[in-house]
């Protein structure tokens, strides 16, 4: 049951990231100064999502992981850190930030500086998470070691 919760909190987690992301994406190349100032506040909306799912993927993690050795549950533990730290030093400041310029019409230089920053993070926890759900996979017999 622990590791049915594990993926599930994994796969919302991932699948918020990227909605947020590609919604970043595709609002500040086709969509009015409207539309990504209401993108940009429904992802601070969207962090009552996030971070439970955070939290109950990286404590169940913990727990289906202390008892296990081998260097793919190295490898997902290493990874972990770097998630949570890029996600509450680097990602959720920025989608403050990037939220306030935006609903007060401030698209300046900053804003966009900011914006590449959050999108490259975010992309980063994107490639980690998807590593690590490939490990998830190989840990529970559901994919072949490659």
């Amino acid at each position: 049951m622990k590791t049915k919760i594990h993926a599930l909190a994994g796969c919302i987690a991932f699948l918020t990231i990227l909605t947020f992301w590609t919604s970043s994406v595709f609002s500040e190349l086709f969509a009015s100064y409207a539309t990504i100032t209401l993108v940009k506040q429904w992802i601070l909306k969207g962090m009552f999502l996030l971070i439970p799912a955070m939290i109950v993927v990286g404590a169940s993690g913990m727990s289906l992981g202390k008892s296990r050795k081998g260097k793919i549950v190295g490898d997902k533990k290493k990874r972990m850190p770097i998630i949570a730290a890029t996600g509450l030093i680097v990602l959720l400041p920025a989608a403050f930030f990037l939220e306030n310029k935006a609903t007060n019409h401030e698209f300046d230089t900053l804003f966009y500086v900011v914006q590449v920053i959050e999108l490259i993070a975010g992309l980063s926890n994107l490639r980690l998470i998807v590593l690590n759900i490939k490990d998830g996979m190989r840990l529970t017999g559901r994919k072949r070691h490659t």
